[in-house]
């Protein structure tokens, strides 16, 4: 799963030493039961001779991950529990609409980014997930769903890159991954329902515009930079006004928004002063703001505003002509909900690997 049909293709000629002949119709076989069918056994896929069959199995497996664990919370989110060859824990959230379901995926064990409000950042950036391991998620919440009809999880269009680890630190896993899943003849997800969020890696925003379609999320939660530097330190090097600069910039069809997280957290980002200001920053932005009431995690000292109070926060935005929303919590009681992935600090976490991302310093 971490190769693009070219490269399959290659792999079977100057691996596996296919004719021309084999190759064509091999590759096709292949990419349709891994995407329209998750097929999960390389010696048994459909229409492959024996012969290549056999030399399949010998040489390479389907899935990069195995699924360890499930965990289900009462309104039905699923946090699903992988693991590395290494043993580490990668965790993927299915959360069930009333005719569709979304699943966050991770891109990265752990997380570089060290934001105060997220208990993936306390773990310290463990190691990247290859493209076979983001996109493996995605197939086995596929089989997860489909094994289990009488759970009545409506089937998977949704996927968001909003778990463990920034996936924009991550990019040259992240974005094959995201072609291969609204690929027509693969996943067939729609670029609009395919969303990469971001903490703000500027030049990593650029990028991801000019290399593929999908939705861009980013994560806001202030609107100053002297509180945005302690809640996220990676604006240190990109400020609000550069990131800002990136939205501006980047690629949107038409009547498309980038989606403007902000994670409310009670006496820090949320009073009268923040509304204004953050109304006057997207102002001339083709933005939905998506506000989101901080979900507690061990060790935090921060606080979740009351409902009422996040209801007010969101009115007062739309009084100044501002779009805005707010995301219901799911799945808190399995920490599953958003800024809860992850192991607490102390918490064992095997299989750390050699981080292959650049380092924050050097990305320009």
């Amino acid at each position: 799963m971490g190769l693009s049909r070219e490269a399959l293709a290659g792999w079977l000629a100057d691996d596996l030493g296919l004719s021309a002949a084999d190759v064509e119709g091999t590759t096709r076989r292949i990419w349709t039961a891994l995407y329209r069918h998750a097929h999960a056994d390389i010696s048994s896929i459909p229409g492959v001779r024996g012969e290549i069959r056999r030399r399949l199995a010998a040489a390479g497996r389907i899935d990069a991950l195995s699924l360890d664990e499930i965990r289900e919370a009462a309104d039905g989110t699923k946090k699903l529990l992988f693991k590395t060859d290494e043993g580490a824990i990668v965790e993927s959230v299915v959360i069930p609409g009333k005719e569709r379901s979304t699943l966050c995926i991770s891109s990265q064990i752990g997380c570089a980014m060290r934001c105060a409000f997220c208990l993936t950042g306390k773990m310290g950036l463990r190691g990247d997930l290859n493209t076979a391991e983001i996109i493996g998620q995605v197939i086995q919440a596929r089989r997860t769903i489909d094994a289990d009809p009488e759970s009545r999880t409506p089937p998977l269009s949704n996927v968001v890159f909003m778990g463990m680890g920034e996936p924009l630190h991550n990019p040259d896993a992240v974005i094959p991954a995201t072609r291969t899943l609204i690929d027509h003849e693969g996943l067939d997800l729609s670029a609009r329902r395919v969303t990469v969020s971001t903490s703000g890696i500027v030049p990593a925003i650029d990028r991801l515009g000019q290399e593929s379609p999908v939705q861009l999320a980013v994560s806001l939660n202030a609107t100053t930079d002297e509180v945005r530097d302690w809640l996220m330190p990676i604006n240190r090097k990109y400020p609000i006004a550069a990131l800002l600069g990136a939205i501006r910039r980047y690629p949107l069809r038409q009547r498309a928004r980038v989606l403007v997280e902000y994670v409310l957290l009670a006496g820090v980002n949320d009073g009268a002063g923040d509304v204004e200001r953050l109304a006057a920053l997207v102002r001339d932005l083709p933005v939905k703001i998506n506000l989101i009431a901080f979900n507690p995690h061990p060790g935090s000292e921060l606080s979740r505003p009351s409902p009422t109070h996040v209801l007010h926060f969101r009115d007062e935005l739309r009084a100044r002509g501002v779009a805005a929303g707010i995301r219901a919590t799911r799945g808190d009681e399995t920490m599953a909900a958003c800024g809860q992935l992850g192991r607490p600090p102390g918490a064992e976490q095997a299989g750390a690997r050699r981080v292959r991302s650049l380092p924050i310093a050097s990305l320009r």
